[in-house]
């Protein structure tokens, strides 16, 4: 069994998008818009996970870069940043792990995804698709630079892809005096999309001293326990794993759920418990799976 294990937190998109209906509010606004119009349920999802358990929780940060808030409002990306560590400040300091009176707080994580642009490659010409290098540091930048400030316990970049997109923003996370930790998303044949291998991840990433690496999204536990199988055998660094409660199924309605509740996502998580230091949720995720992993690794 690892040595310690921290739980990190779940979902948080998918979770604020299911409390947004159940307050009969239809919207088209990105996640991270709800920093400034619905702080309050970006309050209360984490205040969640934290009394679950959750001794890490992900800033509402996600996509609030550039490019994503630009497309989307006039809101400055910076002021999007600064509002989401200041609404996970405020559940860290007021909320303790599991609720236990004078327990432990929880840790709070400047939370950073790939960008929606692809590096543009050699020798090809221009493309609204495409930045350059140096646009995409300038972007990272303006996003680690305004969360970092704002005051963070660590920086996680996660559900990335491109290796080359990772290895700019490890870069500027590692201006800052905070951990960093690494997270790519795999296919079944444990390549990024992009061809990556867990080899390259882990030969490009150890240089700059990065606290953790791993995988989150795409794949369900059973699926994607092959790939953090993978990264034990070619690293001793600490590992993060993150997986999605399986793919959605959809009924005839149209209506989707999670094909495995709390309890069948820890089962299949179990065999992670004995090699990772750091695990949660992503995709599908809810408090209620970040409990029942709470229970299970206490039980150990």
């Amino acid at each position: 069994m690892a040595d310690k294990i921290t739980l990190l937190d779940g979902s948080g998109g998918s979770c604020m998008m299911d409390m947004i209906a159940k307050r009969g509010i239809q919207t088209l606004d990105p996640v991270w818009a709800f920093n400034m119009k619905y702080p309050d349920l970006v309050e209360e999802l984490y205040k969640q996970y934290v009394e679950a358990g959750s001794e890490v929780i992900l800033a509402n940060t996600f996509g609030a870069n550039r490019l994503s808030v630009g497309h989307f409002s006039d809101y400055d990306p910076a002021d999007v940043v600064r509002e989401g560590v200041r609404i996970g400040r405020s559940v860290v300091e007021s909320t303790t792990v599991c609720g236990e009176p004078g327990g432990k707080k929880a840790q709070l994580w400047l939370d950073i995804g790939a960008l929606t642009k692809l590096l543009k490659p050699a020798n090809r010409k221009d493309s609204p698709r495409w930045m350059t290098h140096e646009e995409c540091e300038d972007i990272f930048a303006e996003q680690i630079g305004a969360g970092a400030r704002a005051g963070v316990d660590g920086i996680l970049l996660e559900t990335f892809m491109d290796l080359n997109m990772m290895e700019i923003g490890v870069k500027v996370a590692s201006r800052y005096d905070v951990p960093v930790y690494c997270m790519m998303t795999y296919e079944k044949n444990h390549m990024t999309m992009m061809g990556n291998t867990i080899a390259q991840v882990i030969e490009r990433l150890a240089p700059y001293g990065v606290a953790a690496v791993g995988m989150n999204c795409s794949l369900g536990p059973a699926e994607s326990l092959g790939v953090i199988e993978e990264y034990r055998q070619l690293t001793d660094m600490p590992l993060l794993f993150k997986p999605n409660s399986g793919k959605p199924v959809i009924d005839a309605e149209g209506n989707a759920t999670q094909p495995y509740s709390p309890e069948q996502f820890v089962k299949e998580c179990r065999p992670a418990l004995d090699i990772v230091q750091y695990i949660g949720g992503c995709c599908g995720t809810s408090p209620a799976y970040i409990k029942a992993l709470r229970e299970a690794i206490d039980s150990l």
